[in-house]
C-alpha cells in the first residue's frame, strides 16, 4: 500500500535550469558595469589631469581592464570563488584555474556560470583601475601594470573571497551587497598608500595642477552613474525585488550626495562647481554600494547626504592639512565613502529588505560587525599594498624621471600627444 506523500518524497529533485529573466538582466548588468571602466572611468580621470598626461591616464585604465580580464580568467576567479579547503576562510583554491570545469551548461544559481564569471570579471577589472587616480602624472606605466596584477591577486581576490566566496567576513555576518569593502575601501586604501609611497607630483601645492577638461569628467561621471545600476542592482544576481530596491536606493543616495557636497561647497567657496557635483555623485554611488540590498529609500537619503559632506571634507580639508597627493581623490571619495557606506549599512539595514536588522531596528551589534569588516579590509590592504609597492620600487622603480614628469607622460611613456 503506497501513500501519495511517500511518492512525493521519493520524487527526484528538479533539474536546475537557468532563468531567462535573470540571465537577461545579468547580461545587461555586465555590459554596463564594463561601461563604467571603459569609457566611464577613463573619461572621468582623463578630464581631471593636465592635457600633457590625458593619454597616459586613459591608457592606464584601458590597458588595465584588458590585462586584468585575462588574469581573472587565468587564476583570479578560482582564488575568489572556489573552496580553499583548510584555507577556505581566507582564500579559494586552484580548482578552476583557466576556468576548468566552467562549461557552457554549468550554473551559478539561476544564471550560467560563464555569465557569473564575466560579471565578476568586470568588478575585478574596475577595482584596481580605480587606484590609477591616486598615482596619475608620475608613475611609470610598466610599473603600474605590474602593481595592478600583483595587487589584484594578493589583495582583491582574498578580500572578495572573504566577503562573497564563503570566507570569514561573510561567516561573521559582515554585510556588503555590491562591494563597499571589496571594491571601494580596498581601492581607496591602496590609493592612499600608493600616493604616499610614490610621493607628490612636481609642483603640488605651488603650481596650477587644475583639470584640463571637466566636460570629459562630467561625461565620465554620468557613465559611471548609469553603469552603477548594473553594479548594484546586478549584484542581486536576479531580476527580482531586491534588484529593484537596489536601483531605487542607488538613485536616491547618489542624488542626495550631490546635494550634500554642493551645499557645503557653496557655503565654503560661494560657488557650486562641476568638479564638486561629479565628485559628490561618485561619493554617493560608493556609499550606497554596500547598503543597496539592505536599506530603504529613507536610509539611502541619509547615507547620501552624510557621504557627500564627509567625502568633501576629506577630499579638500583633510588632504590639504595632511599634505598627501591623492591626485584624483581615490581615498577621499572611494575609501572614505566606502567606509561611510559600510558603517551606515549597519545602522539603516532593514530586516524586511535584506534579512538583517540594523541599529534602527534594535540590532546595534551589526554596526560593530560592519566596523570589524572595515578594519580587516583596511589592515590587510594597507600592509599588502605597501609591501608590493616597495618590492616593485626596488626591482624596477615606480616613478618616471623629473624631466619626463615635467614634459608630460603622454609623449614620454607612449610617444603620442593630444594636439
Amino acid at each position: 500500500m503506497a501513500f501519495a506523500q511517500d511518492a512525493a518524497a521519493a520524487a527526484p529533485e528538479p533539474t536546475p535550469t537557468a532563468d531567462s529573466g535573470d540571465t537577461a538582466w545579468l547580461l545587461v548588468s555586465t555590459v554596463i558595469v564594463l561601461m563604467m571602466s571603459i569609457p566611464g572611468l577613463a573619461l572621468f580621470y582623463g578630464g581631471m589631469v593636465r592635457k600633457k598626461n590625458v593619454l597616459n591616464t586613459t591608457a592606464m585604465v584601458f590597458v588595465s581592464v584588458a590585462v586584468l580580464s585575462v588574469v581573472w580568467m587565468l587564476i583570479g576567479y578560482s582564488l575568489a570563488f572556489t573552496d580553499g579547503g583548510e584555507l577556505q576562510p581566507y582564500i579559494g583554491g586552484l580548482d578552476k584555474i583557466l576556468l576548468a570545469g566552467v562549461t557552457k551548461d554549468a550554473l551559478s544559481g539561476t544564471i550560467p556560470e560563464t555569465l557569473f564569471v564575466v560579471f565578476q570579471m568586470t568588478f575585478f577589472a574596475i577595482t584596481p583601475a580605480l587606484i590609477v587616480g591616486s598615482v596619475v602624472e608620475r608613475m611609470k606605466f610598466s610599473s603600474l601594470i605590474v602593481f595592478l596584477v600583483l595587487w589584484s591577486l594578493i589583495v582583491y581576490a582574498p578580500v572578495c573571497h572573504w566577503v562573497w566566496g564563503g570566507g570569514f567576513l561573510s561567516k561573521d555576518g559582515v554585510l556588503d551587497f555590491a562591494g563597499g569593502t571589496v571594491v571601494h575601501i580596498n581601492a581607496g586604501v591602496a590609493g592612499l598608500v600608493a600616493a604616499i609611497v610614490l610621493g607628490k607630483r612636481k609642483g603640488y601645492g605651488t603650481e596650477n595642477l587644475a583639470p584640463h577638461n571637466l566636460v570629459l569628467t562630467l561625461i565620465g561621471a554620468s557613465l559611471l552613474w548609469v553603469g552603477w545600476f548594473g553594479f548594484n542592482a546586478g549584484s542581486a544576481a536576479a531580476a527580482n525585488a531586491s534588484a529593484a530596491n537596489a536601483a531605487l536606493v542607488t538613485q536616491v543616495c547618489t542624488a542626495a550626495a550631490v546635494i550634500g557636497w554642493l551645499v557645503v561647497e557653496w557655503i565654503v567657496h560661494r560657488k557650486p562647481t562641476v568638479l564638486g557635483a561629479t565628485s559628490g555623485a561618485i561619493a554617493g554611488l560608493v556609499a550606497i554600494t554596500p547598503a543597496a540590498g539592505f536599506v530603504d529609500a529613507t536610509g539611502a537619503l541619509i547615507i547620501g547626504l552624510v557621504a557627500g559632506v564627509v567625502c568633501y571634507i576629506f577630499a579638500t580639508g583633510v588632504k590639504r592639512a595632511l599634505g598627501y597627493d591623492d591626485s584624483l581623490d581615490v581615498w577621499g571619495v572611494h575609501g572614505v565613502g566606502g567606509i561611510v557606506g559600510a558603517v551606515l549599512t549597519g545602522v539603516f539595514a532593514r530586516e524586511a529588505i535584506g534579512g538583517t536588522a540594523g541599529a534602527i531596528e534594535g540590532n546595534v551589534a551589526q554596526v560593530w560587525t560592519q566596523v570589524y569588516g572595515v578594519l580587516a579590509t583596511v589592515v590587510w590592504c594597507a600592509v599588502a599594498t605597501f609591501v608590493i609597492l616597495i618590492v616593485i620600487k626596488i626591482v624596477m622603480g615606480l616613478r618616471v624621471s623629473e624631466a619626463e614628469e615635467l614634459e608630460g607622460l603622454d609623449i614620454n611613456q607612449h610617444g603620442e600627444v593630444v594636439q
